[in-house]
């Protein structure tokens, strides 16, 4: 499974596409930041094994994909979400024929977002990560506070980050960091159009 290392370093997703009679997965040449599904058939990774897998566990085990985390497995915890097609969703309630031709994408593919990386700086200045075991759900839902509630006010916030379980920050650095990468945003924003805030 050696050609199931990361592209490009740690940080960069693979390209993918699975061919589904073959006995081996084909690269594409095209840019790494999205991992693709194309499952055209019954698989041969065992049929009845890819459409039982979920996706976070076909990331994980068959990609090498490492970033998101098993945790309760429920749907519950939030450690193990991706994005399929710029929504984030469970990846161990969704099961990876679902991505059937979607883009999935991963924090490692998503770490070249330029929100995301505020969203880093912020969560590093404001001490919100700590294990580190949550933070890969946890950037995914802020990200996505960032990209659809960009007015989202403090208890919004909680109220948007409750589906992701964090045992360390008590979840007032994570709040931080969020509202503070929300703010720069609005003062950005209202500075660009000549507004001042």
């Amino acid at each position: 499974h050696s050609q199931k290392k990361f592209v490009n370093g740690l940080f960069k997703s693979l390209r993918v596409m699975v061919d589904t009679w073959a006995p081996i997965l084909e690269w594409s040449n095209l840019p790494s930041h999205f991992t693709v599904f194309l499952i055209h058939r019954p698989t041969n990774l065992s049929s009845t094994s890819l459409t039982k897998a979920t996706c976070i566990n076909y990331l994980r085990e068959e990609m090498g994909l490492t970033g998101s985390h098993l945790g309760c497995e429920h749907g519950v915890c939030g450690a193990c979400q991706v994005m399929v097609d710029g929504q984030v969703v469970r990846g161990c309630l969704t099961l990876a024929i679902q991505a059937d031709g979607k883009h999935v994408q991963t924090i490692e593919g998503l770490t070249e977002n330029r929100e995301l990386q505020k969203l880093q700086a912020a969560f590093l200045k404001h001490n919100a990560f700590q294990c580190g075991f949550c933070s890969a759900g946890m950037l995914l839902t802020a990200l996505d506070i960032t990209q659809h509630h960009k007015n989202a006010s403090r208890e919004e916030i909680k109220e948007l980050i409750s589906g992701n379980y964090c045992r360390c920050t008590g979840y007032q650095a994570i709040v931080d960091a969020i509202e503070s990468v929300l703010h720069a945003n609005l003062s950005s924003t209202s500075t660009q159009s000549g507004v001042k805030v």
